[in-house]
C-alpha cells in the first residue's frame, strides 16, 4: 500500500501492512478488524457489497489519516477498506496505528475507523438469507444501520 488509505477490491494480508507502521519510536501498535457477520438488524445475512466513489473515497480516507496524524501523539496510521462482494467471515476494514504510548494508538485507531464510517462515500449492500437485499444508511453517531430494500 503506497498510500496511508486504500480500497481493495480482493482480500488482503494485513501482517505487511502491519509491518510498514512499525517506528523505532513506537512503543504501541493498536488495529481495528472490521468483518462481515452473518445478521442485521435480527435478520440472517449471507454476505454484502460495498461500492464506493473510488477517487472521492480514497482523498476523504486519506484526509482522515492525515487529520489524526496531526491530532494524536502517533508515528503512523493507516486504513484499507474492501469493496466489492464479501461473504460472512471476511475482513472488511482494517486500521493500524503505532505510537509511542498506547492510549494514543487506542485513541486514534478508534477515531480513524468511526471517521471513515461517517465520511467516506462507501455504501453497503446487504445479502439476507430469505433472498432479498437493502442498502444500509448509517445513523450518523450510532452503530444501528437503517436499511432500505432494494
Amino acid at each position: 500500500m503506497k498510500h496511508r488509505f486504500a480500497l481493495s477490491d480482493e482480500a488482503f494480508d494485513i501482517a505487511p501492512l502491519r509491518e510498514r507502521l512499525l517506528r523505532a519510536e513506537a512503543g504501541a501498535y493498536a488495529s481495528f478488524e472490521g468483518w462481515v457477520r452473518n445478521h442485521n438488524d435480527g435478520r440472517a445475512a449471507l454476505g454484502l457489497r460495498y461500492e464506493a466513489y473510488a477517487a472521492l473515497a480514497e482523498a476523504e480516507g486519506a484526509k482522515i489519516v492525515a487529520e489524526a496524524l496531526a491530532r494524536f501523539e502517533i508515528a503512523d496510521a493507516a486504513c484499507v477498506h474492501r469493496v466489492g462482494d464479501l461473504a460472512v467471515g471476511d475482513l472488511a476494514v482494517w486500521v493500524g496505528v503505532s505510537a509511542a504510548h498506547r492510549d494514543a494508538a487506542f485513541r486514534a485507531c478508534r477515531w480513524i475507523i468511526d471517521e471513515v464510517k461517517s465520511r467516506v462515500p462507501i455504501w453497503k449492500h446487504e445479502r439476507y438469507a430469505e433472498g432479498d437485499a437493502g442498502w444500509l444508511h448509517p445513523d450518523p453517531g450510532s452503530t444501528d444501520s437503517d436499511i432500505r430494500d432494494a
